[in-house]
């Protein structure tokens, strides 16, 4: 067990006597208010925090930083309140630790919501305060170091949890040596037979390993040397996770990974030229491999890396991965924020830290706008953080997007509104198709126009969680508008079916029981349900006729008696809904006879499809109703059909008078030759299948026609 002494001995060498006595008085207070609790492996619960101190102490974070770590559960799982915190530590600490805590006082609907809004609630604080994100970084290293003692399900969920969104976090904010063990402890349990494997096979050819890594070094240093470039070479095997992800992506075994060792140059000069001459020497040893050449040093990654990476033939024939970086590029690729902490007057960072945790911001902060809770871990997990390609604004300043990134992601980048209102694009001043994916170097430029808006369609190849939220917002506004318009119409129409005032109904009792029973929260909702076909207007009034319905003895009105009943739409019964209008899908053209399935489209009523429509598949199951052919009404409805033909003169007038011949019309006609067949297209006007397929046999009976079928559309 770590103890107090151990921390303070390490933290002093970096800070000041009075910082440290408020540390040992944290230690005392948190020992003191977690006195009797125990974790699951049995020890003392104050292990954990302690742990969590000495990780901070580790990465040379300030006092406030790790009092926050000594006192981070303790408004969550003692009676301490934040203004008990306030008055012995301060507002910062108290501030720290209130933005650490869980919503664990809250109800929540399910696992799922828990966790997005407890993700919610850190981002909300880590905007204001970076150091938030870094304990609880800490705290999630230690939980992992100790997830052996949890059950066999919440070994899943952690290592899941911490694989998709802590170890990403830690890679965002550079922290490789933290982004590394999170992703070796998640795989240890989420894969444990590869884990075993690799590691196994790993261990195996550790001597071997070492001498050639020896030999390579030498090498190097030797050559370096020569031209008096000061610096070190390290060699070491990569971690675990690394070897078993580059496995799965190029889909080969392990003898097959070339560079599980990776070799660093860390060069004494501060200057990037350096860097680049030591390259030339490497290059000039050992033939480069085609393709795999990347400078980071001139376009740096995301989370502000910056190194030169190369792979080399190197001795035996072997690839070699090399990485070529200064002393302070080294110093931020292994401890990322750590690595340049400041906190001075207020500002926990300066200069470059400025702009990445500016970074950071703003990828995380887009998702606050999601109210799924599913949805927002989703595009959490999108931001966090996938290879980059990097391309040139008309004014030649240097974007990073994830690779795949189209110029919709690029208008979005640059405001909401250039991407709601975008209807075209420009790469290298060639007009280019809006899903054209950017490539390194590219420069972008992008047409809008006034007026334009969103694309559902958008949503099916933007790949940044800015555009597919910024998308995804603006369809959901404009369905729910449309949803709500179409559910009022619907609930009117039967409200007044029925001789009931909508209005008036809902001051009424039952219309709190209806949204308790639906579990909804305001009258807008339940419209809008309605309007997305979830619940039915039948369903509604059924909770008010009962109780309003005019007596049996009543006189009703006499217009009212005068009213006919209303007449089914088009020849269909629609099941919960009447009085709504209804059109056919043009895709699969539906006639009386076929098998039918109702959509409800936003404002423009019921689309009746046919059962077996390939379009149907796509649509949003929610708003699909039940609907039937109301055959006391004739009604014609046009259909596609297909004729081939051997081809000969007249041959169309020949098909179109079978047609007629039946009494039916024929609303188009067309038709197509080659190599001596005829297709010929017609859209005839029937009453249903039967009459369809009396029309099929008369035109069968043709001896120049050899097919006859329905088809979608001419």
């Amino acid at each position: 067990m770590l103890r107090i002494n151990d921390v303070l001995d390490n933290a002093q060498t970096y800070l000041t006597s009075e910082e440290l006595e408020m540390i040992r008085k944290a230690y005392i207070y948190s020992a003191t208010v977690h006195q009797g609790q125990v974790r699951l492996s049995g020890e003392p619960y104050l292990t954990h925090p302690m742990e969590v101190a000495g990780i901070l102490v580790d990465m040379k974070m300030d006092s406030a930083t790790i009092i926050s770590g000594l006192l981070h559960d303790t408004i969550e799982d003692t009676l301490t309140t934040r203004e008990q915190i306030e008055q012995e530590f301060g507002k910062d600490v108290a501030f720290l630790v209130s933005g650490l805590t869980k919503l664990s006082r809250i109800s929540f609907g399910s696992q799922e919501e828990r966790q997005a809004e407890n993700f919610r609630k850190m981002i909300l604080a880590m905007s204001a305060d970076i150091r938030i994100l870094i304990v609880r970084l800490a705290d999630r290293i230690h939980n992992m170091r100790t997830l052996k003692y949890q059950t066999a399900q919440r070994k899943i969920y952690i290592a899941r949890e911490t694989m998709d969104v802590y170890a990403p976090l830690a890679n965002r904010l550079g922290i490789n040596w933290m982004t590394m063990e999170l992703e070796d402890l998640s795989f240890q349990y989420l894969s444990p037979d590869a884990f075993n494997e690799i590691a196994s096979r790993v261990a195996k050819s550790q001597e071997s390993r070492n001498r050639y890594t020896e030999e390579v070094k030498g090498i190097i240093f030797g050559e370096l040397e020569k031209v008096s470039i000061q610096g070190e070479v390290e060699g070491r095997a990569k971690h675990l996770y690394g070897i078993y992800r580059k496995m799965q992506e190029q889909h080969i075994n392990f003898d097959e990974v070339y560079d599980v060792i990776a070799f660093r140059i860390i060069l004494d000069s501060s200057a990037d030229k350096t860097c680049y001459e030591a390259l030339s020497i490497v290059h000039a040893l050992w033939k480069p491999v085609p393709g795999r050449f990347k400078d980071y040093i001139a376009m740096p990654k995301a989370n502000n890396y910056q190194s030169l990476h190369t792979a080399v033939i190197g001795p035996y024939g072997e690839r070699v991965e090399i990485q070529i970086r200064t002393r302070t590029m080294h110093e931020w690729a292994e401890k990322g924020i750590a690595a340049h902490w400041r906190y001075k007057e207020g500002r926990a960072f300066q200069d470059h830290e400025d702009n990445q945790i500016k970074k950071l911001r703003e990828a995380l902060e887009v998702q606050q706008d999601i109210k799924n809770p599913r949805e927002f871990m989703s595009n959490l997990k999108m931001a966090l953080f996938p290879d980059e390609v990097y391309v040139f604004t008309p004014h030649g300043d240097v974007k990073s997007f994830p690779k795949g990134a189209t110029p919709i992601d690029f208008a979005y980048s640059i405001h909401t509104d250039v991407g709601h209102q975008c209807t075209g694009a420009k790469v290298n001043r060639n007009i280019v198709p809006l899903r054209y994916q950017l490539q390194n170097g590219d420069m972008v430029e992008i047409i809008t126009q006034s007026g334009h808006h969103p694309s559902k369609d958008w949503l099916k190849f933007v790949v940044t969680s800015r555009a597919i939220s910024k998308i995804r917002n603006w369809i959901n506004a404009e369905e729910k508008n449309r949803s709500l318009a179409l559910g009022k119409d619907l609930l009117d129409k039967e409200f007044k079916r029925n001789n009931l005032k909508f209005a008036a109904c809902l001051k009424s009792d039952e219309i709190r029981k209806l949204l308790k029973d639906y579990s909804l929260l305001t009258i807008d909702d339940l419209i809008s349900q309605v309007g997305y076909g979830r619940i039915s207007s039948r369903q509604v009034v059924n909770y008010f006729v009962a109780q309003e319905t005019p007596k049996e003895t009543e006189k009703l009105p006499e217009k009212e008696k005068k009213k006919p009943a209303a007449a089914p739409s088009l020849g269909i019964s629609l099941t919960g809904i009447d009085d709504v209008m209804v059109r056919f899908a043009k895709c699969c053209n539906p006639i009386p006879g076929d098998e039918i399935t109702g959509y409800i489209s936003h404002g423009r009523g019921i689309t009746v499809h046919t059962q077996n429509c390939p379009h149907l598949q796509k649509l949003d199951i929610e708003r699909i109703v039940e609907v039937n052919w109301d055959l006391r009404q004739k009604h014609t409805y046009p259909v596609h059909i297909k004729v081939v033909c051997t081809d000969r003169k007249g041959v169309l007038t020949e098909v179109s008078s079978a047609i007629t011949s039946l009494d039916v019309n024929i609303s188009f006609a067309q038709v197509e030759t080659t190599d001596m067949i005829a297709n010929c297209i017609f859209i005839i006007d029937v009453y249903d299948t039967q009459q369809l397929n009396a029309v099929f046999s008369a035109v069968r009976q043709l001896k120049i026609v050899r097919s006859i079928e329905r088809i979608s559309k001419a």
